[in-house]
């Protein structure tokens, strides 16, 4: 009956989720009925809805999570900034004579977002707005353009600082220390997030390149899809105004993630020293006044409410799950498929990677992770490499035709004349080259493992 019920839980919210209902309501809700039923049957101890407020009151005083608002504060006001603009048409100008330069521009420059913003959704949107145009003005295949965008778009899941990585290391953090206790070692060790951000710089440094050389190999072999762009008469951009325009956010960059990584600053000092940096960038730039820091305000409440709430239900929902003993049937199931930690390991990549297609990442990493992070990391399995493969998982999960959702947010910024079949064709090579960087982690652990190990030892 037990096991039955906690089935019937998951079934119940993605038909919930599907039809779309609010998702922090959604998990909350679903859970709450379920656990009636159970407490109505005698199959669930309503005991367990008890540790509901302990739980609640965890995610208030979470350090680690105060770092979410500030580090979308940044990201919103760095989108607000207008500096994507002036170093899209700086480095276009750069590698005009090159084929394909405007797309490896475009690449640079989604990456400095990635690295900046570390919000997938507001990168995709900027650079289809500011650089979609612009290709196609320039002759640029649509499938091309598009992909380039949604590719590089997606680099803030992977790329520090990431919201997707800040919440990853605090769930896996929570997880690894339930191994460690099934395990029988009492004195757990934790994770933290400047491990994981250390354990994802290589690889995601790794992606760009692949991707930048996939461009130029495409641009070689075909320059008429990928043409140069045409120079006109009062365009000269100097090197000392590039250097201007490069040195904001690669000191911001380096502020930020070499605060943390360095032991300097929690990631929350180091997320408040980016929005720091992000406003003086913004006055700068002539962008900041009270109505742009109002609005600034707004859109990061609104998002940090969104995420924070979304952790309360799924926390409920986690509960409720747990009551009916389901994640010790997700154990049982584990460690009964064959191949052991590599034939686990896999099915729960692959049910990762479609339940990205209906789920977005703070519902993957607050409902699926905690009910299968232990298991997998009791096997012995490192948790920052484990984190890095999940976080390049889900992002390939993202770009994925039909349901990726960096490619909803390209459909709803780009000019009705692109079809959505150029998007999904564009957007077919990039993840092949994410397959690839999940295969050079499964034979290399050591890409995602020798920073963290460098710098933390």
């Amino acid at each position: 009956m037990s096991g039955l019920m906690s089935l019937g839980l998951f079934i119940a919210a993605g038909i919930s989720l599907l039809a779309g209902f609010p998702v922090a309501f959604t998990l909350a809700g679903v859970a709450l009925i379920f656990a009636l039923i159970g407490i109505m049957t005698g199959s669930f101890d309503p005991a367990f809805l008890s540790a509901f407020p302990s739980r609640v009151f965890g995610i208030m005083t979470n350090e680690t999570l105060i770092a979410v608002p500030v580090f979308v504060f940044m990201g919103v006001m760095l989108e607000r900034s207008k500096l994507a603009d002036q170093l899209l048409q700086a480095l276009a100008h750069l590698m005009r004579r090159v084929p394909g330069g405007l797309g490896l521009a475009v690449m640079l420059v989604g990456t400095l977002m990635a690295a900046s913003t570390g919000i997938v959704g507001a990168t995709v949107v900027t650079m289809g707005l500011l650089s979609l145009p612009t290709m196609l003005r320039n002759q640029y295949a649509p499938s091309i353009a598009t992909g380039t965008i949604c590719a590089a778009g997606t680099l803030g899941q992977i790329i520090p600082p990431s919201i997707v990585l800040i919440l990853l290391a605090d769930v896996l953090s929570n997880a690894y220390q339930q191994a460690q206790i099934q395990i029988g070692i009492f004195s757990p060790e934790t994770i933290s997030v400047g491990e994981l951000f250390a354990g994802a710089l290589l690889p995601g440094l790794v992606l760009v390149g692949l991707y930048m050389l996939y461009l130029a190999l495409l641009a070689f072999f075909r320059p008429a899809a990928m043409p140069a762009v045409e120079q006109k008469e009062g365009e000269d951009i100097s090197l000392f105004t590039l250097l201007g325009l490069l040195a904001g956010p690669l000191l911001l960059i380096v502020a930020v993630l070499g605060s943390i990584l360095m032991g300097l600053a929690t990631p929350t000092e180091a997320a408040a020293v980016g929005a720091t940096g992000a406003m003086l960038l913004a006055l700068k730039q002539k962008q900041l006044s009270v109505a742009t820091l109002r609005a600034v305000v707004y859109q990061s409440a609104r998002v940090s409410a969104m995420v924070f709430m979304i952790l309360i239900g799924a926390s409920l929902f986690s509960l409720v799950f747990r009551g009916y003993g389901g994640d010790e049937y997700v154990q049982s199931l584990l460690t009964a498929l064959p191949g052991g930690e590599v034939g686990a390991l896999f099915i729960v990549m692959l049910v990762l990677f479609l339940l990205g297609f209906i789920l977005d990442f703070i519902e993957i990493t607050y409902v699926v992770i905690p009910i299968i992070g232990p298991v997998l990391l009791a096997m012995g399995i490192d948790p920052i490499w484990l984190g890095v493969m999940i976080a390049i998982n889900l992002q390939t999960s993202f770009l994925t035709p039909p349901f990726g959702f960096s490619l909803f947010y390209l459909r709803g910024v780009a000019p009705p004349e692109i079809e959505t079949s150029s998007i999904y064709k564009g957007v077919i090579p990039f993840i092949i080259i994410q397959v690839l960087m999940l295969g050079l982690l499964a034979l290399w652990p050591k890409l995602a493992t020798w920073l963290p190990e460098m710098v933390y030892s």
